[in-house]
């Protein structure tokens, strides 16, 4: 089970397209309300989502993944269980994908260590302790995946869909939607 974690203000399109791309793949995927309640994106389009964040059971999942959005990703922040949620499944060995401002987060949580990472651009020194790469659009490093910003939410979808299903079906739903 993949959960895209949904806090108000949101970014539409790194939220919907990696879910439409996972279903695609065959990958079950639960988008996340932090508040239980239908979620406002950050251009007006406000989602019901599947489950509320206490639904989450990190015993089904596969990965945690962040949108970002200029208050959506401040608000994922500011929610004390999506941090623990996040330093969990980490420590677990489940995947963990952010895009845009959210893999500042990851920054912030001291989970980036190490690692090689990229986020939207102007926001390079959240990424504490990682390599900025802000020459990619998308970057896996371990079991980390991170996304510059909803230009590449084509390409971050599809780098989840092969992390969990492998280039064979990530590249069947590339051909799929003909990019």
């Amino acid at each position: 089970m993949v959960y895209i974690l949904l806090a108000p203000g949101f970014e539409e399109a790194e939220a919907l397209v990696p879910v439409d791309l996972l279903r695609r793949a065959g990958v079950e995927t639960a988008t996340v309300s932090l508040t239980g309640e239908p979620v406002p994106g950050s251009h007006g389009i406000t989602v019901t989502a599947d489950l509320a964040m206490d639904q989450v059971d990190l015993d089904r999942a596969d990965m945690v993944v962040l949108p970002g959005g200029g208050p959506g990703y401040k608000n994922l922040g500011a929610d004390l269980r999506v941090e623990q949620l996040v330093r969990e499944a980490v420590q677990r060995d489940i995947w963990v994908a952010a895009i845009c401002a959210a893999p500042t987060l990851l920054g912030k949580w001291g989970l980036l260590e190490g690692k090689q990472a990229v986020c939207y651009p102007g926001m390079e020194s959240g990424l504490t302790g990682a390599q900025a790469r802000m020459d990619q659009g998308v970057v896996v490093d371990g079991r980390i995946i991170t996304g510059r910003a909803a230009g590449s939410a084509i390409d971050f979808g599809l780098a989840l869909a092969e992390a969990l299903k492998g280039p064979d079906e990530a590249g069947k739903v590339r051909d799929a939607i003909y990019y």
